[in-house]
């Protein structure tokens, strides 16, 4: 690991108050800092006069698995994707499904460690098309991200956040400017949702939303987990689905997934098959016109069609490929309409499989 990744590493996108204490402006919550102290996400920390990040060059595990598993079924589909996460979130999700990582307190639990420069070359190495900042939200540990794009594009290595969009405005700018595709967690459509259970607001998600399609040349694509009860009503789901037609236009694609009681919501039961169908349906009336499910095994809910003749275009078993129909610009074989997204040749694809990799023992 090269000098480059330390543990502490200063922090940008704060500023001093007037009573003594520091206020962090990378994300929505403002957390107010005296010396010693660390914010909401428990990786940004007061040291001394500024802040710093205490989980750069540091990770949770590097993995390498199909594009199509963060979700993204429009960029590059069928490639590879090397994937990693650091420790902490800036939300706190009732319902997390990687709350072992993002509600990490332990920093043993960050066993591999690689400066940015080593993951580029360990991505190219691996033939992955592209490094995911992952598992917990990439806002937190932006500087070591946006260090990793840098790195990665110089070797032609594209980067795609999954992120819950909870980002300041600045920060917003600078962050999405260095990525190349995005998922971002839609996780409700009701203000209520996410301060009852996500301790965050919903207008600053939106706002990211909104910025993406309009501000950036990022691709991005949205999920939204259906938890029963809580998010999946028809009436929810219909508004969402305008709201995204109006404001992203009809193009971003939406994943609708299903929830499996974990963390602190382990009292609900998963979400039925039959609801994810249900609501895909209503996204596809509202307008959408790449809806997907996840989560379950549904073919339909995982294939591609075309936008001009609705033939499928991308047969999606799980997460392996079983039919493609694109050209290597994007356009249907069969009729010529441009489906949106990112597309190159197709020499098959990666497939089902996750390969872990120690980065000490490949940098």
């Amino acid at each position: 690991m090269s000098d480059h990744a330390s543990a502490n590493h200063p922090g940008r996108w704060w500023h001093r108050l007037d009573d003594g204490r520091i206020q962090c402006d990378l994300c929505p919550r403002d957390c107010r800092l005296h010396e010693g102290q660390r914010g909401a996400c428990f990786v940004r920390q007061r040291e001394g006069d500024a802040m710093v990040l205490t989980t750069y060059g540091r990770s949770s595990g590097f993995c390498i698995d199909p594009v199509e598993k963060k979700p993204l079924n429009h960029f590059y589909p069928g490639s590879s994707i090397l994937s990693f996460g650091t420790a902490g979130c800036n939300l706190a999700c009732k319902f997390c499904q990687n709350w072992d990582i993002s509600k990490s307190r332990e920093m043993d639990t960050l066993m591999d460690a690689a400066s940015p420069e080593a993951i580029a070359k360990a991505a190219k190495r691996t033939g992955a098309r592209s490094v995911a900042f992952t598992y917990n939200d990439p806002v937190i540990f932006a500087e070591y991200a946006m260090d990793t794009a840098d790195a990665c594009r110089e070797l032609g290595i594209a980067t795609v956040a999954v992120t819950a969009g909870y980002i300041g405005t600045e920060a917003r700018r600078e962050f999405f400017a260095k990525m190349d595709a995005a998922n971002v967690d839609l996780k409700g459509f009701t203000d209520e949702f996410y301060v009852k259970l996500c301790g965050a607001h919903l207008n600053p998600v939106l706002d990211t939303l909104v910025y993406l399609k309009h501000g950036t040349s990022c691709w991005f694509e949205l999920t939204t987990l259906l938890i029963p009860g809580k998010n999946d009503s028809p009436a929810e789901i219909e508004a969402m689905s305008r709201w995204i037609v109006r404001e992203l236009g009809p193009d971003v694609p939406l994943h609708l997934t299903a929830f499996h009681p974990d963390y602190k919501m382990t009292d609900l039961a998963a979400t039925p098959a039959a609801t994810l169908r249900r609501s895909r349906e209503i996204a596809l009336a509202q307008g959408i016109r790449h809806v997907y499910t996840g989560n379950v095994h549904d073919r339909t809910g995982g294939t591609t069609f075309c936008p001009g003749c609705a033939k499928p275009l991308i047969v999606r078993d799980w997460h392996e490929i079983l039919d493609y129909g694109l050209t290597p610009e994007g356009n249907c074989r069969h009729c010529g309409t441009a489906v949106p997204g990112r597309f190159e040749r197709f020499d098959g694809a990666f497939g089902a499989r996750r390969i872990p990799i120690r980065m000490i023992a490949a940098a």
